[in-house]
């Protein structure tokens, strides 16, 4: 049983007596979480189980995410914010409790002012992320692992087999699968031509933490980071401002852009930054929008359909920014802008 596997590695590890454990829902992950209290030091952590990855979430071939090592100690050791590690195995990592106020949580409760300073701690963690990747002194399974054709592949696959169905009614015509491979393929040659920066991957609201102290610029700390790849420098400011689960604002968009854009290490003119963004939210949200969709129908997930409107929205701005600049983009455009603003939990036929 998990929650005795867990109690034991608590107690094995630290020399405590756990006085209690409960369970931590997470999102579309299979990895289960607990926060433990116990009666010694540390008085509270969190404990995250390894499980089999679900085999929709990852390329048919794909080698398993890393573990948190030694990517955790690589970030730490160049300042970047993620929690301390107190002990575990191959399959479980007792880490520091960062507390229970994700930036997804925050940002509901604050003012403008706030949630502006919040995101702006947030972009400036891009930066950081990616200055420490410049170092490549450190043998990371990370910078052996990137966002190719493979992945840009496979999302499309999922998005056809799962988001057309929802758009058209019915499931897709071998031509129309063709569309949105190639639509995808066009971003990956993209992507191909771009500086590869270290990515977070998953870079967004529900996996960054603000701390108890909320000291002004030092806030914000990250979880869940093994998925760690090489990527545009766009990617993980994708995952963020075009995140599912807090919708921001144009203008908030635009503002954030234009300030983290210079600040990057490979300072991208503003033309080609535009461009990768728009086309990375088209493959990273077509991809969000199937699961969401994937998980409703097969794993009872109805929850996972509140966030499918935003989703919607980012892919119809995205896609016809994309059409308006290449003719590859113009028929999965008129594919995306059929989408509805609303979940169903099964595919149409």
């Amino acid at each position: 049983m998990v929650e005795e596997r867990v109690r034991r590695s608590v107690e094995e590890a630290l020399g405590v007596e756990v006085k209690s454990l409960a369970p931590i829902h997470d999102g579309l992950g299979l990895r289960s979480f607990y926060r433990v209290r116990t009666t010694g030091v540390p008085e509270s952590l969190v404990v995250r189980v390894d499980a089999p990855e679900d085999a929709a979430g990852r390329p048919a071939g794909l080698p398993p995410e890393p573990g948190l090592e030694p990517l955790r100690t690589f970030l730490a050791e160049h300042g970047i914010p993620v929690p301390l590690r107190f002990g575990g195995d191959a399959e479980t990592d007792l880490l520091e409790d960062l507390g229970s106020v994700s930036l997804q949580r925050a940002v509901a409760d604050v003012g403008a002012a706030e949630r502006l300073a919040l995101y702006e701690e947030a972009c400036d963690l891009v930066v950081r992320i990616q200055r420490a990747g410049l170092d490549r002194g450190s043998p990371l399974p990370a910078f052996e692992r990137r966002l190719d054709r493979t992945l840009f592949a496979y999302k499309a696959d999922l998005f056809a087999e799962w988001s057309v169905p929802a758009a058209l009614g019915r499931e897709p015509r071998p031509s129309e699968r063709e569309v949105v491979r190639d639509a995808f393929g066009a971003v990956a040659e993209l992507a191909e031509a771009a500086p590869q920066r270290l990515a977070h991957r998953d870079f967004q609201s529900s996996n960054l933490y603000v701390r108890p102290d909320r000291r002004p610029g030092h806030g914000l700390a990250m979880i869940d980071f093994q998925g760690a790849f090489l990527a545009p420098p766009e990617y993980d400011l994708v995952c963020l401002l075009r995140d599912s689960y807090v919708e921001l604002a144009p203008d908030e968009i635009t503002t954030l852009l234009r300030r983290v854009r210079p600040r990057l290490p490979d300072r991208p003119d503003p033309a080609h930054f535009e461009e990768r963004f728009a086309a990375l939210t088209l493959t990273r949200k077509g991809k969000d929008h199937a699961r969401f969709l994937y998980a409703a129908a097969t794993r009872g997930a109805s929850e996972m359909l509140d966030w499918v409107p935003a989703t919607v929205r980012y892919l119809k701005t995205a896609s016809a920014h994309c059409a308006l600049r290449s003719a590859r983009f113009a028929r999965f455009d008129d594919i995306v802008q059929r989408l509805p603003e609303r979940g169903a939990a099964t595919r149409g036929h």
